[in-house]
């Protein structure tokens, strides 16, 4: 398969997240045709996609070389499937987290695409063996599962198939790095990744100190936010550790007794029910009641937080 070179990615599915990737792809310099099955979702989508355009022109936050009306030229909305994958080098599939939904749509796909386009899912936890089995073009099959907001959040992991061929990989990889993500190679497929396999055990031990009366919601959530966020926002938990002694061989040699005696106090797997839900809930609706109003307000806020840090990251030198 040729390298990734400005042409038509199409993205089917046109909610949150197929409007992200939509708009990541034109600030990347590709065509992008947006696929749907009703007119309106279409409509709503591109008229979604020109305002926060113009408002990231705006607020100085617009990714790509390109302004934000050239950007808008790029993207197109399309009702027919044949149609919309017409010279496609990339096809994105973001419909509802269904697996018989999306192996509904793969299958379609399968019917009609060549053997040069890549198939790709951002799914966040349906595996690629269950997605693509017994799909002719398997080997350009993949998913790609992207960090919500993607405009801000760059992140994507990159699960094969266990017959996906490397250079559908490789390509992908090229490609996401084109339009500014960050791409990381899952080696093999797991349930949960990596991303959410990390979040859900830090989910899991938040719970438990809750649950068991160590800690307040609010202070459990001032650990993470004003403590390890802060420098995992740039360095993870394993340079953390080689940076928090004389490298890694140090860190394990002083710190791996103490680790894994405290490890071996963790408990089960919390139920996340009952009353420790009450207790949770309460103290989060204390901070961010939780209406339709409240809460579009707070992710607001929460995205101009993480469109500033992503500013901040790309100004820091990498080295």
């Amino acid at each position: 398969m040729a390298s990734p070179a400005a042409g038509v990615v199409v993205i089917v599915g046109s909610g949150l997240i197929g409007r992200s990737w939509a708009m990541l792809f034109a600030s990347g310099g590709f065509r992008v045709k947006l696929y749907d099955i009703e007119q309106q979702q279409v409509t709503n989508a591109l008229e979604n996609i020109r305002k926060e355009m113009t408002f990231l022109e705006q607020s100085g936050s617009l990714k790509g070389s390109l302004g934000a009306q050239d950007q808008l030229s790029l993207i197109s909305g399309c009702l027919n499937i044949q149609e919309a994958v017409e010279g496609a080098l990339h096809i994105q599939e973001c419909v509802p987290e269904n697996l018989e939904l999306k192996k509904k749509i793969f299958a379609r796909l399968d019917q009609i695409i060549d053997d040069q386009v890549v198939l790709s899912s951002s799914t966040s936890c349906l595996l690629p063996s269950q997605l693509f089995a017994g799909l002719a073009h398997v080997q350009q099959c993949l998913v790609a599962h992207p960090v919500n907001p993607p405009y801000y959040v760059p992140l994507v992991e990159l699960v094969p198939h266990p017959e996906t061929a490397p250079a559908t990989v490789d390509r992908t990889h090229a490609l996401m790095r084109k339009i500014g993500q960050s791409p990381v190679r899952v080696l093999k497929e797991m349930d949960g990744f990596v991303l959410n396999r990390l979040q859900y055990a830090v989910i899991s031990e938040a719970w438990r100190l809750v649950e068991e009366g160590i800690v307040s919601p609010s202070d459990l959530d001032l650990v993470m936010s004003d403590g390890l966020g802060m420098r995992y926002a740039f360095i993870g938990p394993l340079e953390t550790m080689h940076l928090n002694a004389e490298g890694m061989l140090s860190y394990c040699d002083r710190y791996s007794e103490g680790m894994k005696h405290v490890l071996k106090t963790f408990g089960p797997i919390p139920e996340f029910s009952g009353a420790t839900v009450e207790k949770v809930n309460q103290a989060m609706c204390l901070k961010v009641p939780a209406d339709p109003e409240h809460l579009a307000a707070r992710r607001r806020w929460r995205d101009e937080c993480l469109q500033r840090l992503a500013k901040l990251k790309r100004q820091m030198p990498s080295q």
